[in-house]
């Protein structure tokens, strides 16, 4: 058996890039009335691996390898667009995300008065 330390690396590292993305964590970029807001994640990952061959002169040839890999991903807000200005929402503090969804009932709102009034100026 012969040892592919390189094939088993690429293995997992395209699985990796195949997985920490954020469509997979929490979406694609969507649009909120006037705002675009573009989901932002952290990516954490550790790899380890090793192998041995060896003889033994009455048991014979040896060899062995393993490998593992660990990653976290974690949402950590949001880049939010009106125009030409950009922010950063977080997402992991109390005023970050909760924020953004808290103020969902008013863009509504501002959005809806908007319409009103585009509606009530092509009527004059």
């Amino acid at each position: 058996m012969e040892l592919h330390f390189e094939e088993l690396l690429a293995s997992i590292t395209d699985f990796i890039k195949s997985e920490a993305k954020t469509e997979t964590v929490v979406g694609e970029q969507f649009k909120l009335g006037e705002f675009i807001c573009v989901p932002v994640i952290k990516v954490g990952l550790g790899f380890g691996s090793g192998g041995a061959e060896g003889t033994e002169s009455k048991k014979g040839k040896g060899q062995g390898m393993g490998a593992g890999a660990g990653m976290g991903i974690e949402p950590i807000g949001f880049l939010v667009t009106k125009g030409e200005e950009i922010s950063f929402l977080e997402a992991t503090k109390a005023h970050g995300l909760a924020a953004a969804f808290e103020k969902v009932p008013e863009l509504i709102e501002h959005l809806a008065e908007n319409r009103r009034k585009e509606k009530e100026a092509e009527l004059v």
